[in-house]
């Protein structure tokens, strides 16, 4: 079973070892519940999630809301803007996620907890912003 996901991994276009090892680390959270405030291991709030989701592929950032993150991060570039590992800000800055891709997105939902999500037209008219970290 792992063998088929890494080969599907693999297949994304641009992945990159630290790619995969960020996949890696959002697939582990995935289907956990959501608990305003928190950042692992059982439950998570988005900017939790998000924090959690980078450290353990080896970005160490300051735990914080995802408000103050949107302000701390460089803009993401026109071009990073649909890439794998780039942040999206939502809601005036009051919600973020990772981009899995220009259709895709994880993220902590209150309702349903840490999942996959389709970047829709609900989601797209929230967008207040991208942010790039540096994963290698």
């Amino acid at each position: 079973m792992k063998t088929l996901w890494l080969a599907a991994l693999l297949a994304l276009p641009g992945a990159a070892l630290d790619d995969i090892a960020l996949e890696q680390s959002i697939r582990q959270k995935l289907g956990l519940p959501y608990v305003w405030g928190s950042s692992g291991l059982r439950a998570y709030d988005c900017s939790g999630f998000v924090w959690r989701a980078l450290l353990d592929a080896g970005v160490l950032l300051k735990r914080t809301t995802a408000r103050k993150m949107f302000y701390a991060l460089p803009a993401a570039r026109v071009e990073e803007r649909g890439r794998f590992g780039t942040l999206v800000f939502f809601d005036q800055v009051h919600h973020v996620g990772i981009l899995r891709s220009e259709r895709e997105f994880y993220h902590a939902s209150t309702s349903h907890g840490t999942k996959r999500e389709a970047f829709g037209p609900y989601w797209q008219r929230l967008v207040s912003g991208y942010r790039r970290v540096a994963v290698r």
